[in-house]
């Protein structure tokens, strides 16, 4: 019998984690430089604080029970978690804005179930909340950016949304058909927006809308020609000013990502409220997306006692999507760090001595790394083929009085 790890599940080895930290290490340093401070939730949560109001779909969620039969569930993202977090546990001592991150394992059910289709996934992100407005859409967008250019990831592009916007536009279409119009919008299928049972109207409503996305001004000046009411069109002005801004913040750096403005971008967890985006890097093998974020306004509200909100906003970046796209760049690690001693006892007697003296070298302020000698190998230049293959390039070896000389391994 082969012993795997369960379907959907998958084993990270050392230069794996190497890697993975390698990457999670730069951006808590972007995060802790924006003065982000990290949280860490439960990976078991209660369905209802899950299910964020309905926003998230019980089929995403991989579903247990306790004896007490309580529906729990596995985490599918992390940002309903820290609300509840944030409203449950923070309510004494919060003063607004809170500025949280997260390192976390996310775990998804599939539509269609795989033999050894991913279940479990890692994210790194961030979630900003009681502070709305246009300052607070840019500061998470700008740290976005940071956070992929700290990563060299420099070739990366913008696609823009307005939840909000895109669901009022969505209000002519009887309740019926408008989850088939938005569904089919989101998924990019014309073909299907085509064939539904719309008026003629409608219809060149619906091709509309799904060709709203582009150079935000052509966008912008598009959706403007609509019959748009007042929260609307303050829909639109904030979106210009958003972008307006952003291109100020990058008219003075190398590296200046594109903007798509696509009003036909749905995200697939259903509490935002205002602007949604994705990052998205394009390589050989096509477009990958690297991470996803939005505003969400009334998330906090699920789980305050008097319904109390306050804004939010955020972004997950995907680890194993940079993971992927870092490997093909080179960018990553090649191995994992070697030893910086190999501390060995010149005699069995020695022993002692030779550990008492390998944790005298781990005591350094700057991180060492000391192996003890443990095999007993018959001859020296054994142990220092031994060093030589794993990387080590100073043997200390140890006598019974603890005295050690010193060698260095060329």
């Amino acid at each position: 019998m082969v012993y795997q790890p369960p379907s959907g599940a998958r084993d990270l080895l050392p230069l794996d984690v190497t890697q993975k930290v390698w990457i999670e290490r730069r951006l808590q340093q972007v995060f802790h430089c924006w003065g982000y401070h990290q949280i860490i939730t439960s990976t078991l949560e209660r369905l209802d604080t899950l299910m964020a109001g309905g926003a998230v779909q019980p089929s995403t969620v991989i579903q247990l029970q306790d004896s007490e039969n309580q529906g729990l569930g596995l985490r599918p993202e992390l940002t309903a978690s820290i609300a509840r977090a944030a409203v449950t546990r923070m309510g004494n001592l919060q003063s607004w804005p809170q500025r949280l991150y997260y390192n976390a394992n996310v775990f998804r059910k599939q539509k269609t179930i795989d033999q050894g289709q991913q279940l479990e996934f890692y994210q790194a992100g961030v979630e900003l909340l009681g502070a709305g407005g246009l300052r607070a859409d840019s500061e998470i967008l700008l740290l976005l950016r940071d956070c992929l250019q700290t990563l060299g990831l420099n070739n990366t592009d913008l696609i823009l949304g307005e939840a909000g916007l895109t669901q009022s536009l969505l209000s002519p279409f009887p309740p019926k058909e408008r989850e088939k119009v938005r569904t089919a919008i989101a998924n990019l299928d014309r073909i299907g927006l085509e064939s539904l049972s719309l008026t003629s109207e409608l219809r060149e409503r619906a091709l509309f809308l799904f060709d709203l996305r582009g150079r935000p001004e052509t966008v912008l000046s598009q959706v403007s020609q609509l019959d748009l009411d007042s929260s609307q069109r303050q829909a639109v002005n904030n979106l210009k000013s958003l972008i307006e801004l952003l291109q100020k913040c990058w008219e003075n750096s190398k590296i200046q990502p594109a903007i798509t403005l696509d009003l036909s971008l749905v995200q697939t967890f259903d509490y935002y409220t205002g602007i949604v985006f994705i990052a998205v890097s394009d390589t050989a093998s096509g477009a990958r997306v690297l991470g996803q974020g939005g505003r969400y306004d009334q998330l906090l509200g699920l789980y305050h006692p008097q319904g109390k909100t306050e804004p939010g906003i955020g972004f997950s970046l995907n680890l194993e999507d940079l993971h992927q796209v870092l490997l093909g760049q080179g960018e990553l690690p090649h191995q994992t760090p070697a030893s910086d001693w190999l501390v060995v006892a010149q005699t069995p007697e020695a022993d002692a001595a030779t550990f008492a003296y390998a944790s005298q070298l781990r005591q350094s302020s700057e991180l060492v790394r000391v192996e003890v000698e443990l095999e007993h190998r018959e001859t020296a230049e054994e142990i220092r083929d031994y060093a030589r293959r794993r990387g080590i390039d100073q043997i200390a070896w140890v006598d019974v009085n603890g005295d050690p000389k010193i060698e260095k391994i060329v």
